[in-house]
């Protein structure tokens, strides 16, 4: 059976990070951050919390030589973080965002040749560095309709496709339903290819339209769990939503979702 995680950057955002670790705990589930450059690692150690996944890079891109070159030298800072946190996922995206979720380097249209070929090549050395330090990075898709424009290499269908062709057990994909809802469609295909493939490191799940929990909008959570349960998923799924109301019961309907 596969084990749920909450997002801490998107619930009682009244409260401290650390206080927000311990309430998703107490409440059963594992905790994920994002950038852990802007909190306090001390504090979040000293949780009961048991983190699921975090940021694994602070910037760069998979674009270009330089872009990459940077996130290799902060994925390594980021393992560190990692470790201090016991957590065993970094995720990546194609490019650093910022406060907006906007890629800090914008690509305009289709990635190039050279840009696939570049990010392959970082990737690859991102699964060795993840391999040698006990963790699985994890390439996430986003989408660019609404909440990510001009993030390279965004849609799951790209994901996949580097992951497969990378194909090092350092290497897995973040496979996020809600922004292939809005990409892609077609949700319980594509878990089964990535499954049968075993390209899946983690799933990370909000409703559509609005990014909230499951019951809020048109996907349906309870069949994407009996999916995952007919395939024998057992990795973890994540809530990275917005409540849209209050943070617990957002959590409790999230859990009744994904409950058989």
């Amino acid at each position: 059976m596969y084990t749920l995680a909450v997002c801490a950057e998107m619930v009682y955002r009244d409260l401290p990070v650390d206080e927000r670790a311990r309430r998703i705990h107490e409440a059963g589930f594992q905790v994920e951050i994002w950038d852990w450059t802007r909190h306090d690692l001390d504090a979040l150690a000293q949780t009961p919390a048991e983190f699921s996944s975090m940021t694994g890079y602070i910037r760069g891109a998979l674009t270009d030589p330089d872009g990459a070159a940077e996130l290799l030298r902060t994925a390594e800072e980021s393992v560190k973080a990692a470790e201090h946190l016991g957590c065993p996922r970094l995720n990546l995206h194609g490019t650093g965002l910022d406060s907006e979720g906007l890629p800090v380097v914008p690509v305009t249209g289709e990635a190039t040749g050279d840009m696939w070929i570049t990010a392959h090549r970082t990737l690859t050395r991102l699964a060795e560095l993840g391999e040698g330090a006990g963790v699985t990075f994890t390439l996430e898709n986003l989408n660019t309709a609404v909440d990510h424009p001009g993030v390279p290499f965004a849609r799951a269908a790209n994901t996949y496709a580097l992951v497969a062709a990378v194909d090092r057990p350092g290497l897995r994909m973040n496979l996020d339903l809600y922004h292939a809802q809005i990409g892609e469609g077609n949700l319980i295909e594509l878990i089964r290819r990535a499954h049968g493939a075993g390209l899946i490191g983690e799933i990370q799940v909000a409703d559509v339209p609005g990014r909230c929990e499951p019951g809020t909008g048109e996907i349906s959570y309870p069949a994407v769990a009996r999916a995952l349960t007919d395939l024998g998923y057992d990795g973890t799924v994540a809530l990275e939503a917005w409540p849209s109301g209050d943070s617990g019961t957002a959590m409790e309907r999230f859990r009744a979702a994904f409950t058989l």
